[in-house]
């Protein structure tokens, strides 16, 4: 018997996959990687993404939270407070409370749940790299969490090859698609469903940049999108603004 017919996917821009497209150029990503294997041999399967960029905590919890309740899918990943650990103030702890008590929320519907931990940050910019012990802390607090409510962990932080940066978009905050893949495989391997090839898989060897190069592409990271950003967020705005769910119901795979 199937452990799974239907899977909800809840979060921000990770999980509705920004920077891996469909062919019509709509975000595809590892949720919809992981539906589209999930799917196969299981007819029926349904699938929602419930996943906005830009959300922060309290607006997953506020906006998907309650209709992935209402939905009661077999399978319901989680991935939120990204948005949060980058802003001036954030306190991780206090972040992993809260998701603490949206786990509760969604493992009393009776679903399975997927959560991920943040990602390793020791070989991004110095900008992103100064984050990486408020992320660490975050992290143990989500262990804890999982331990809690029997939930499945994606360890982001342990898979080395995410730290290469061919896994990075060019704003160093989305995945590429092959990265996405990477994730979706190891979410697989997590569920224990068979897994067609090895997230683990080292990238090519390739030539190092030399410094130059490194630094003038740093400037056009800050220039093109870390300023932008900042300016976006001191003025109230926020990447989700007007943005909805790619896929708001409960339907077949098929469908999407």
């Amino acid at each position: 018997m199937n452990r799974w017919n239907s899977f909800v996917a809840i979060g921000d821009s990770f999980t509705e996959g920004l920077d891996d497209l469909w062919d019509d150029g709509s975000p595809r990503g590892w949720a919809d990687r992981l539906a589209e294997r999930l799917a196969a041999g299981r007819p029926g399967f349904t699938y929602a993404n419930l996943a906005v960029r830009g959300k922060v905590l309290d607006q997953v919890v506020a906006d998907q939270v309650p209709v992935a309740e209402q939905m009661r899918p077999d399978l319901i990943s989680f991935c939120a407070g990204g948005n949060d650990i980058i802003g001036i103030t954030s306190d991780p702890d206090d972040l992993a409370q809260r998701v603490d008590a949206a786990t509760a929320r969604l493992a009393a519907t009776g679903a399975d749940i997927i959560i991920f931990t943040g990602f390793d940050l020791r070989r991004m910019h110095m900008l992103l790299r100064r984050l990486r012990g408020r992320v660490a802390t975050f992290n143990e607090n989500l262990r804890a969490v999982a331990d809690r409510y029997g939930c499945h962990v994606v360890d982001l932080w342990g898979m080395d090859v995410l730290a290469d940066p061919r896994a990075w978009a060019g704003d160093r905050l989305h995945l590429t698609p092959e990265a996405h893949e990477r994730v979706a495989l190891r979410a697989l391997e997590v569920l224990g469903e068979p897994v067609p090839s090895d997230w683990r898989t080292p990238w090519p060897v390739v030539e190092a940049p030399a410094w130059r190069a490194r630094q003038a592409e740093d400037i056009r990271w800050v220039r093109e999108h870390v300023l932008p950003y900042a300016g976006r967020r001191l003025r109230g705005h926020h990447t989700g603004d007007g943005y909805l769910p790619k896929r708001p119901k409960l339907l077949p795979f098929s469908e999407l």
